[in-house]
This record gives structure tokens, C-alpha cells and sequence, in this order.
């Protein structure tokens, strides 16, 4: 069997979902750390499409002040949705942010692709945050913290295109969450998504609460988004993000994650979010996010290089 896959990168340097900036850099730092390279060296083909450019949009009325760049994040969210369903159909789709509001448009379009093949969407969400909140919930306006509650088809999103196919909350499997606020809380409450927070993780492990849900998406033949989210880490070995939370993954559980992933050959398509490289230390947690992605690709622990920061 062919393992190899055409790999789809596309930049996607969204900086208007937080309030930091410095994520519009993201795509750049993937592509001086080597993403492609790495892929390439694994046998897998690359195609670079560039960088996505959002859609000039109107600012829609929003009944919620704290709501900041609408309009750009509705123009992104249309782009990178038609780009996000026309790769799926050739190939691999790696999206480079860009913080993570990019989700709002690239998860509506692997929807769109799995609903025109008939096959099941399932989201697994490495991330320190649930990012649950509607627009009308968020008190700090940042859209970043909005994709999951647009990708499950909660009310609240007026202001934005109806979701393509809603992800049936079963569907979706938060890894790694540490930091949820009460609305998104009691938001969650209504939903069976299967959260995997920081306790779960040190009480049952990482491999067995992931093979559960992977073997819940091979049953059925789903297609499989994963979005990978820098402070899914832990932020000292990846300082590179506006949003640390202490108590992330370490180096060795993301790779166990990674490779599993692998191993299961389910995923379908990839987002890379929330690198700033403008608070990295010469580029450790962008290598460190292209090292997962060999992980996730095929690379075994002991076919890793041995690296110096100095």
C-alpha cells in the first residue's frame, strides 16, 4: 500500500482573531524551518499554493462590542474555505497560520468536501483552550476563541454564513484542554463532545482516550481534521504563542500523539496555529512544530536528528 500523500500547503496569515500580533508571520517561519523539505524527505509530494488573501467584506452589525475585525475574519473565513475544499480534493491539506480563527474557514471547507463525498467529518482539537465561544458569548472579542462552537453549529453565529454539514458534537475530540471560560463552560454542558482535558490526559494516558476516538472515525470511514494549536504544548519547550497556559503537552507526548495519528493513517487534513514567531527563540517552536508534522507524516522517535539551539 502507498502511504505517500500530496501535501498541500497553504498560508494562511490570519492575525485578526487576538488582539498579539505577530501570527501573519506564521506561514514564513513553517517555510524557513523546513516543512517542505521534511515532507519531501519522507517520500511525500509538496505543492506550495502560497498565501491565502481574505475576501474584502463589508463590517456586518454585531451586537456584541467586544467583537474586533469582523469584517477581516469573515473575508478570511470565505477564503480559506474555498481553498480548503478545493485541496481536499487533490491531495493533503496542511494549513500554516495564522491564528487559530483560520478554523472558522478551513474546517467549513473539509465540510463542504465531506458532505459532496458522503463521508463523515471528525475534528480532533490539540489545543489549551475549547474555544467554544459564539459571538455573542466572547468578552474578550477574540475570534480565535469561536471555531468549535462555528464548526458544531451553535446559535450565535448570525453575523456569518451558515455553516456547511455541522459537525455532530460526537464527532469532535478536544486533547489537551486546560483553559475554558464559564460561558464556554455551561456551552459545553449542552454538547457530547469528548473532552480531554489536562486531568483526563494525567489519569488515563494519551494513547488510550485517542485510540478510542480514532477507532470511533475508522468505524465509520470518517474523514479526519486535525488542528493543532501551538499552546496544545507546553511553553517551555514552545514559547512561541500569545496564549500560554503551563501544564501543556510535553515533547514526548506530542510525538506520541503525532505518531499515532500516523499509525492510524485517518487524517486528512492538518491546521498549524497561533506561532508567533515574533516571541520565539530562534525559531525553536516553529522546528519544534515542523517536527511534528515529520512525527505525524512518518517519522519514527529514532530517525530524529540530534539538534543544538545553542
Amino acid at each position: 500500500m502507498n502511504t505517500h500523500k500530496h501535501c498541500i500547503l497553504i498560508g494562511a496569515p490570519v492575525d485578526s482573531g487576538q488582539r498579539r500580533p505577530g501570527c501573519l508571520m506564521g506561514p514564513a517561519a513553517y517555510r524557513v524551518a523546513g516543512l517542505a523539505q521534511t515532507l519531501q524527505d519522507l517520500g511525500h509530494s509538496v505543492e506550495d499554493r502560497g498565501d491565502v488573501a481574505p475576501r474584502a467584506l463589508e463590517a456586518p452589525v454585531c451586537a456584541n462590542p467586544a467583537v474586533h475585525h469582523l469584517a477581516e475574519t469573515l473575508g478570511w473565513t470565505a477564503a480559506l474555505s474555498d481553498a480548503a475544499e478545493d485541496a481536499m480534493a487533490a491531495g493533503l491539506p496542511m494549513f500554516m497560520g495564522g491564528d487559530h480563527s483560520l478554523a472558522l474557514g478551513t474546517v467549513a471547507g473539509v465540510a463542504r468536501h465531506a458532505a459532496g463525498t458522503g463521508r463523515p467529518l471528525f475534528v480532533l482539537w490539540l489545543d489549551a483552550h475549547s474555544d467554544f465561544h459564539t459571538i455573542e458569548t466572547t468578552t474578550s472579542g477574540n475570534l480565535h476563541g469561536t471555531p468549535v462552537a462555528y464548526i458544531v453549529g451553535r446559535a450565535g453565529f448570525d453575523v456569518f454564513p451558515p455553516f456547511p454539514a455541522p459537525v455532530p458534537a460526537e464527532n469532535i475530540c478536544m486533547f489537551g484542554i486546560r483553559s475554558v471560560d464559564p460561558a464556554e463552560h455551561a456551552g459545553l454542558l449542552m454538547h457530547d463532545i469528548a473532552i480531554n482535558d489536562m486531568r483526563v490526559l494525567d489519569e488515563r494516558g494519551i494513547v488510550a482516550p485517542l485510540r478510542e476516538f480514532l477507532d470511533k472515525v475508522r468505524a465509520v470511514n470518517g474523514l479526519l481534521h486535525v488542528s493543532l494549536d501551538v499552546d496544545f504544548l507546553d511553553p517551555a519547550i514552545a514559547p512561541a504563542v500569545g496564549t500560554t497556559v503551563p501544564g501543556g503537552a510535553t515533547f514526548r507526548e506530542a510525538h506520541l500523539v503525532m505518531e499515532m495519528l500516523h499509525e492510524s493513517g485517518l487524517v486528512t487534513s492538518l491546521d498549524l496555529v497561533e506561532l508567533n514567531p515574533f516571541l520565539d527563540e530562534r525559531g525553536r517552536t516553529a522546528r519544534l512544530m515542523v517536527d511534528l508534522v515529520g512525527s505525524l507524516m512518518g517519522r519514527k522517535v529514532f530517525d530524529r536528528p540530534t539538534r543544538s539551539f545553542g
